[in-house]
């Protein structure tokens, strides 16, 4: 199971000199892979192309963008672009995001997403391959479209697939899935089975399976799991993780998140990487006094123990 870390889930925003600082800092600990979360504040793809420019080796990605306020066209034209700064080391996360956002935010119809993701990846895939894209569909129709970037010969794409019909297309046309607030018990008998499903039926190979997860260590564990309450409420109000925290038995996205000391944040990477997890997108809350730098350098300690 390979380590990464997610920068930017705050809806307060950060300065882009901060995610450069994360990513500089995460690469020199040895974590696989950054994640740039893209909210209401600055945009993943174009921040990753810049950080791209001042990291050597780790893996960046979104997690995610939302698809449906741009155009395949716009997203791949900027995901090559970040891919040559990043010297491909660039992973384009996507999503449909969700009806509050899409409709209630931005006045689009959210009406069918695992159709618009299906046509979305059948119009985008070519594009990040360099390749002429000419697909006709309901939502989208492009005539020999065609973008010719040096040196990228594909842009790797993974989404963000929860639903069946969504986790079986992701599986049939992507690169893997990037999941949250999904516990293991979900990750191994809906979303791994599903997403399986979908690459074997197309005869793809194995795709990603990257969690994202709260992670704290702390030995005040009733305190941090309070803070968490109330910092994650939100996403036990979106329908789509109340689902797979209802799948999981959960009332509370808090508890989710891996919390307590040294042994018991193994224990709960072990059952992770049991579920069929291949990618562990850390999500480091600071709920207390030096939670993010001791969970930061525990992680980075404890990496090797789950390869």
């Amino acid at each position: 199971m390979r380590f990464g870390l997610m920068t930017a889930a705050s809806l307060e925003g950060l300065h882009l000199e901060e995610i450069i600082a994360t990513a500089r800092q995460a690469e020199a600990a040895g974590f696989d892979s950054l994640w740039m979360a893209n909210i209401f504040s600055l945009d993943a793809i174009s921040t990753l192309g810049l950080v791209g420019r001042e990291t050597q080796r780790i893996e960046l990605g979104t997690a995610v963008t939302p698809t449906y306020p741009r155009h395949p066209v716009a997203m791949a034209q900027q995901a090559l672009t970040t891919a040559q700064a990043c010297s491909n080391r660039f992973v384009l996360g996507l999503g449909v995001s969700h009806r509050a956002v899409i409709e209630d935010l931005f006045g689009l119809s959210f009406a069918q997403p695992a159709r618009h993701m299906r046509e979305y990846l059948a119009a985008l895939r070519p594009l990040l391959r360099g390749e002429v894209s000419r697909h006709v569909g309901a939502e989208f129709q492009l005539k020999n479209a065609q973008f010719r970037v040096p040196n990228v010969p594909d842009v790797p794409v993974v989404v963000a697939a929860l639903g069946r019909h969504m986790l079986r297309l992701t599986g049939e046309l992507a690169d893997g899935t990037s999941t949250w607030m999904v516990g293991p018990v979900t990750m191994k008998n809906h979303i791994v089975p599903q997403l399986m499903a979908g690459a074997l039926a197309a005869g793809r190979p194995a795709p990603r399976v990257i969690g994202g997860f709260p992670v704290v260590l702390t030995t005040r564990v009733d305190a941090a799991r309070a803070q968490l309450a109330r910092l994650l409420a939100m996403y036990g109000q979106l329908p789509s993780y109340r689902s797979m925290l209802d799948r999981e038995g959960l009332a509370d996205p808090a508890e989710i998140a891996l919390v307590g000391d040294e042994a018991a944040l193994r224990v709960g990477l072990q059952r992770l990487r049991d579920s069929g997890v291949t990618d562990f997108n850390a999500a480091i809350i600071p709920v207390e006094v030096g939670a993010y730098a001791r969970t930061f350098d525990f992680l980075a300690a404890v990496r090797h123990e789950f390869s």
